[in-house]
């Protein structure tokens, strides 16, 4: 009977060990995608084209860019206070279209 007391707690212990693994493995996945996804360089609000300061004013009328970010794949990111004063994050492309990231 001790044996399988004995069989039964090693086998249990070396499952959770294995699931702690997985799931650390899972973590640093979604970490990497983060960081990649998130590879905005800051830009001055004046360096946006024109295409997005007029699709802004079409989708949220009154709101204002705080601060603007572009990556390498030329896609901008807003950080935009809306006349409700609620602050939200907008990224669009050279031509104004919104994009959902």
């Amino acid at each position: 009977m001790k044996k399988v007391l004995l069989v039964a707690a090693l086998s249990l212990g070396t499952m959770t060990a294995f699931a702690q693994e997985e799931e650390t493995a899972v973590e640093t996945v979604a970490t990497e995608v983060m960081e990649e996804q998130d590879a905005f360089t800051e830009i001055a609000i004046e360096e946006l084209p024109e295409a997005i300061t007029v699709a802004l004013e079409a989708a949220h009328p009154g709101a204002t860019i705080s601060k603007a970010y572009l990556n390498e794949a030329a896609q901008y990111k807003l950080e935009v206070a809306k006349e409700d004063g609620e602050a939200v994050e907008l990224y669009a492309d050279a031509e104004g279209n919104w994009i959902e990231m």
